[in-house]
């Protein structure tokens, strides 16, 4: 899938969670938050969040991409997860399911390249592994 219409699907759910979990996307003078690290605020706190199409046009399961640099940061600030798997549902997105972890309790991450794009490297979290 073209990158996108990846963000168009991904951008409907961080708008989901940052209403369920009541997570600021904007700043107080009402400027969108545009970090390279996190997606929001609540309470002070960071929260990045990750989606992930639940299965893949070529029948294989979705994973959620979390990078290196960006999650070590959000663990030493006592960042969360907002994490949503969807299905593309006639021009929209249905949200499957969502959590929320704080970043110091995600699974065993096995880090590898493939975020040179971010000067980092990342991980693959299955789906199984965070619900």
């Amino acid at each position: 899938m073209p990158s996108h219409k990846a963000n168009k699907y991904g951008t409907a759910c961080e708008y989901y969670l940052a209403e369920k979990y009541r997570v600021d996307l904007v700043d107080e003078n009402g400027t969108r938050i545009d970090t390279s690290w996190y997606d929001g605020l609540k309470n002070g706190v960071p929260w990045e969040f990750k989606a992930t199409k639940y299965k893949h046009a070529d029948g294989q399961p979705g994973n959620f991409k979390v990078y290196k640099r960006y999650h070590r940061k959000l663990q030493r600030n006592g960042g969360r997860y907002g994490f949503a798997v969807y299905r593309k549902r006639g021009r929209g997105t249905q949200i499957l399911k969502t959590t929320s972890i704080p970043a110091s309790r995600l699974p065993t991450l096995r880090w590898h390249g493939g975020g040179d794009h971010r000067d980092t490297k990342q991980a693959k979290i299955s789906i199984e592994d965070v619900f």
